[in-house]
């Protein structure tokens, strides 16, 4: 079963579209791109070499953020391989069978791939009227990547086990997840890729992230079926409501500790 995938999994992508970021001040122009393990449909991979093309062009950005949360994900947790990456069009066929763009980005656990169909991104860029929205982009692929480390450490399963509920296994994989996104954004800025010597991400502010989840807030769980149907059902959630996915990335983003996102080991999630 592929997870992640869905609304859920784009929050901090619709929050950073809807404020704008400039997509000049994320990556250092000095990165160089590693297209190890990087798969792409009608696009070519060449174009991406350094940070200069990862603030230019949205299939490099998400190849260079998935080196980068490999870089600090090295460090960080032993034993760890970095998954495939497959960039692809419309749908495409994996190990856990066909799916489109339209469930959104997408973990695999069958093949250990991360999927993301880059237009889809875009489709938001349009919507919303922002000029790229990079960090939120980033997000989303760290986000995939933490469900990649879930599966190498044995969690992964327990999202089908409950996967619905407030309380439930799909919840709580999605919050570590998320958790996981905000440790990978707590060591970004500091992780020194080792061919260039040059941090993966420029520094990020408080404000850069407390604006994205307060954004983000927006389309939790709760609220999208607040504006959907008029009324809130905690037993249909799969990826949590808006206070517990801004709480579990802050975790994650001021501790920088992988051990506090065991949000199965609590019967406070938010």
């Amino acid at each position: 079963m592929a997870i992640g995938g869905g609304l859920g999994g784009l929050v901090v992508l619709i929050a950073a579209l809807l404020l704008g970021i400039d997509p000049g001040t994320v990556m250092p122009t000095q990165q160089q791109i590693s297209t190890e393990d990087v798969s792409a449909e009608g696009f070519d991979l060449s174009q991406c070499k350094t940070g200069a093309d990862a603030n230019e062009i949205t299939e490099c950005r998400v190849v260079a953020t998935g080196n980068s949360v490999d870089g600090v994900w090295q460090q960080l947790a032993p034993g760890y391989k970095r998954p495939h990456v497959r960039l692809f069009k419309g749908q495409v066929n994996t190990g856990c069978g066909m799916a489109t763009s339209d469930v959104g980005p997408f973990y695999c656990p069958v093949d250990q791939t991360a999927y993301f169909d880059t237009d889809f991104f875009q489709v938001l860029v349009d919507q919303f009227g922002s000029s790229g929205g990079p960090l939120a982009q980033e997000y989303v692929v760290a986000h995939e990547f933490g469900h990649h480390l879930q599966n190498l450490q044995g969690i992964l399963g327990r999202a089908q086990q409950d996967p619905t509920g407030a309380t439930g296994g799909g919840v709580r994989t999605e919050l570590m997840a998320d958790c996981y996104a905000g440790v990978w954004a707590h060591y970004a800025a500091i992780t020194k890729q080792e061919s260039t010597g040059v941090p993966y991400l420029q520094p990020l502010s408080d404000k850069d992230i407390a604006d994205a989840l307060s954004a983000a807030s927006a389309v939790g769980d709760d609220r999208i079926q607040a504006a959907a149907t008029g009324r809130v059902n905690p037993e249909a959630w799969t990826h949590g409501s808006a206070e517990q996915r801004q709480k579990w990335f802050t975790i994650g983003y001021q501790t920088g500790d992988p051990n506090k996102c065991d949000t199965f080991a609590t019967n406070d999630l938010g």
